[in-house]
């Protein structure tokens, strides 16, 4: 399984949110591009990148920053929030970044979704954030009468083959992620599921890896000191093994 250490972004700095809420920030460091970079000195080789302020309004503020990240980490980088229209997506892409993930556009624009995909397929990666089995968007502030399941059978069906799940209510509580809404959503796709929102301990890596996940995302645990990236990295890749 892979780890992807998480850099949520705001204002050019590296923060975190507490389930959701841009009312409850942390900020974590004032040079993003650092923190990418204690990643791959980990051992970590892909960075999940979350515009906050694009995720909000619809725009890139978070470019440059971005691009710093790809270029002084060498990581993978893959990049959501505020990734609307086909613009922002191909700036992104055209830049060398190497996933954009669509997230209230892949909901509210199917046609976006489908067009994006069959030009640039595995590039594309679409991110469904989830509340009481609903999911939501605009930045988790609106939440829709879709259920995860039946949006993720469609996303699978247009030809996605990467599917980034958050579960907003244990997103940075610190309280252990969601296995069961993992383990059906693998049993039911045969896609690429990256798991999100709560891994906040060793033991939530390792579950998801025996699981079959294909990725595990590590926002709070890694700044807080609960979970050692590398230790990850290492549970990640013995999970494959088994």
């Amino acid at each position: 399984m892979l780890i992807y250490p998480a850099i949520d972004l705001y204002g050019g700095k590296a923060v975190r949110l507490y389930k959701g809420d841009y009312a409850q920030m942390t900020v974590y460091s004032e040079d993003p591009a650092a923190v990418a970079e204690d990643f791959v000195r980990a051992g970590a080789e892909r960075i999940h990148a979350v515009d906050l302020e694009g995720a909000k309004d619809g725009s890139t503020p978070a470019f440059e920053t971005v691009l710093e990240i790809k270029k002084r980490s060498g990581a993978f980088v893959e990049i959501g929030g505020g990734i609307r229209d086909d613009a922002a997506a191909e700036k992104y892409l055209d830049a060398g970044i190497d996933r954009v993930i669509l997230g209230t556009a892949a909901v509210r624009d199917p046609d976006f979704l489908e067009r994006m995909v069959g030009k640039y397929a595995e590039r594309i990666a679409v991110g469904i954030d989830v509340k009481d089995g609903c999911v939501a968007v605009s930045g988790w502030t609106e939440v829709t009468e879709h259920r995860l399941g039946d949006l993720a059978a469609a996303m699978q069906d247009v030809g996605v083959r990467t599917i980034i799940c958050t579960d907003i209510s244990r997103d940075g509580a610190m309280r252990g992620t969601n296995r069961e809404m993992y383990k059906a959503l693998s049993r039911d796709l045969g896609i690429d599921i990256v798991a999100s929102g709560g891994v906040s301990s060793i033991d939530d890596v390792k579950a998801l890896a025996d699981l079959g996940i294909h990725g595990a995302i590590i926002g709070k645990a890694y700044y807080t000191g609960a979970i050692d990236l590398a230790e990850a990295v290492r549970a990640g890749a013995e999970g494959e093994q088994k």
